[in-house]
């Protein structure tokens, strides 16, 4: 009888929604009027003939789900295309202040998402494919995977991942460059990252947002890396919602209508040895450890074990966003018996001016990388503006940083103190 009264109702609609119905389907416009639930709409289109479905939203991409919905994948992804200026100051340099001056375009990330579900909707998995990746540094990354792993969700309290992700370590490297406030993340959190790692996590979601937590046992290496020793690494995450869970962004785009609060704390250990391949951001150059600030003291070979913390918090409110943490890391030495500490913290804040069109932005971050020596500190200043098309799916950004960094980690030589100039878009 329900598809005879649904038939009816159909050959009363066709005539006054001739227009409509060549653009959607029958069933959509019965819908659409109420004449059906949205349990009848989805048996009739698993009734329909056929075994799958193509659709687009903006922001999820392309999905392609079959009728039962036992399988789904979607693709998606993101490109940024940016420009740099960067005033740099030649005070360190004899050669000409033309010729220290960057001035460049670039695709600072281009990457495909292809994520989904298999035979239930509690087996999710994600590849991400990045094949312009300049987050490291001032050229491509040799490899064009970040993300791959698989994910199980026994309890939305008990989850299970496996495979290549991100170290639940810190809150701004957690987020999505895509959801950032600022062009790109600041130095500090560029400082005591780890990367993504290859490993198992165990993690979830407890009374319905109020706190999440992540442990995870990792091989230590970095991203598609693997290493000789026999060295793991661990880190864990706990994070703490009173208000309800909030969205992995920095600025206040949905202006919350609540305020919502969120703190964090995160910490992390790894046994390196001196001289070993590695991916791991911190002990790159433009880490805490690798700042030639004490690392020449550590003797070549020697473990390492490396111990960081973070502190975080957010809040939003009606447009309003405030985002700050504080990291700690401190190195030990197995046989030189020498212990490098490293400290720094940041705190930015938003407000849109035209909701959920312009934004306005300050952030201050502070890196001290190595404690025991003196004039080493590097300070950034930075204001920027947002434009939003459609959320963070299209959005124009640009920022102005004043960088100033002090003699120790100004130049090779530790000549003078510097104070740069950058501008990006």
């Amino acid at each position: 009888m329900k598809k005879i009264a649904i038939a009816c109702a159909g050959l009363v609609f066709v005539a006054s929604q001739a227009d409509l119905a060549a653009a959607k389907t029958l069933e959509e416009v019965l819908k659409e009027k109420g004449v059906i639930s949205e349990a009848d709409y989805n048996e009739i289109l698993r009734s329909n003939s056929g075994s799958s479905s193509l659709n687009y939203k903006l922001g999820n991409g392309f999905t392609f789900t079959t009728n039962d919905d036992r399988f789904r994948l979607s693709i998606d992804g993101m490109i940024q295309v940016r420009y740099d200026f960067v005033d740099l100051d030649d005070v360190n340099n004899s050669a000409a202040k033309s010729a220290q001056d960057v001035s460049k375009f670039q695709i600072k990330r281009a990457k495909m998402n292809i994520h989904g579900h298999a035979i239930t909707k509690d087996l999710t998995y994600l590849l991400v494919l990045a094949p312009s990746n300049m987050s490291g540094g001032t050229t491509p990354t040799n490899s064009i995977l970040d993300d791959v792993f698989v994910n199980y969700r026994l309890l939305n309290e008990l989850q299970f991942t496996g495979g290549q992700f991100k170290t639940q370590f810190g809150r701004e490297w957690l987020i999505s460059s895509r959801h950032l406030q600022f062009v790109d993340q600041n130095h500090v959190t560029s400082a005591f990252i780890p990367s993504y790692d290859t490993g198992v996590r165990v993690h979830g979601v407890v009374a319905g947002g109020m706190f999440t937590y992540s442990l995870e046992g990792i091989g230590g290496a970095g991203y598609n890396t693997v290493r000789a020793s026999r060295d793991n690494a661990f880190a864990a995450r706990l994070t703490y919602n009173p208000f309800g869970s909030m969205k992995n962004t920095q600025s206040d785009w949905e202006l919350s209508e609540k305020p919502l609060l969120s703190l964090g704390s995160s910490y992390y250990f790894n046994t390196i040895h001196k001289g070993e391949t590695t991916n791991q951001n911190f002990v790159k150059n433009s880490g805490w450890f690798g700042m030639n600030t004490g690392v020449q003291k550590f003797t070549t070979g020697e473990a390492i074990e490396f111990n960081m913390f973070a502190g975080d918090a957010a809040f939003k409110w009606q447009g309003l966003s405030i985002n700050g943490e504080y990291m700690f890391g401190e190195a030990d030495g197995a046989s030189s018996r020498y212990k490098q500490r490293a400290q720094g913290f940041y705190g930015q804040a938003g407000y849109f001016i035209l909701p959920k069109q312009l934004e306005l932005a300050y952030r201050y971050a502070y890196l001290d990388p190595n404690r025991d020596v003196v004039n080493d500190h590097w300070v950034e200043n930075t204001v920027g503006v947002n434009w939003y098309f459609a959320g963070h799916n299209v959005k124009l950004q640009a920022d102005y940083t004043s960088i100033h960094k002090q003699a120790a980690i100004a130049s090779t030589s530790g000549a003078k103190p510097t104070d740069d100039n950058q501008a990006r878009i």
